[in-house]
């Protein structure tokens, strides 16, 4: 017999919040004069190390913009690091009313994700979100999504085993990481589809 659920837990970008949109990316890259393609392929390379915390946001765009062969002008990745920032705070309203809903059955709620200490201090202070619920961040864990320790931190957090923790999150990679450590995870599409899945798994969830 499976554990009953006793928590439920959603990644930041592209679940609590919307994705940036494309005009937003853009513009970001016009900053360095670069394309957004460009600046997704440096992005790519470098990104886990500014979600471990090893950069701040203008030092992360300086070291990208270095292995590119771009010599930024005047203050170019401090204003990338703002805009970059500025990309992730439009909050999914219907994620919001989950995390709510659930909470009003008595569910614990935690928000697990890879993000840079910058913004993570930006939430805290912005987002009621950050200060209702626990979280573990991958700046302040030293480990990122989809590293084992990262989940192991979490369910030390909530004081839960893993097969008692359900995570929302909108990346295979990290669904597949909290599936192997025994966690029950699904790739978030939208807020329909996540309560669906809840009630697949557990009766407790039927009148969501």
């Amino acid at each position: 017999m499976k554990d009953r659920i006793k928590a439920v837990v959603f990644d930041y970008g592209g679940v609590i919040s919307f994705p940036p949109l494309p005009e937003e990316r853009e513009a970001i890259a016009s900053m360095a004069g670069i394309s957004p393609g460009r600046l997704d392929g440096l992005d790519r390379k470098r990104r886990v190390e500014y979600d471990r915390g090893l950069f701040d946001g203008a030092g992360y765009y300086r070291a990208i913009l270095s292995d590119g062969g771009i010599v930024p002008d005047g203050e170019s990745p401090e204003r990338m690091a703002l805009a970059d920032m500025d990309s992730w705070k439009r909050i999914n309203p219907d994620t919001e009313r989950l995390m709510k809903d659930l909470e009003a059955l008595g569910c614990a709620v935690a928000i697990l994700s890879n993000m840079p200490f910058d913004f993570l201090a930006w939430a805290r202070e912005n987002i009621p979100l950050f200060t209702r619920y626990p979280g573990v961040f991958s700046c302040e864990a030293g480990a990122v999504k989809p590293e084992p320790v990262i989940y192991e931190r979490l369910v030390s957090l909530l004081g839960r085993a893993f097969g008692e923790v359900v995570f929302f999150d909108d990346l295979r990679q990290n669904v597949d990481g909290a599936l192997s450590m025994g966690i029950r995870a699904f790739v978030f599409t939208d807020g329909a589809s996540a309560r669906k899945a809840l009630r697949s798994i557990d009766d407790v969830f039927a009148g969501l």
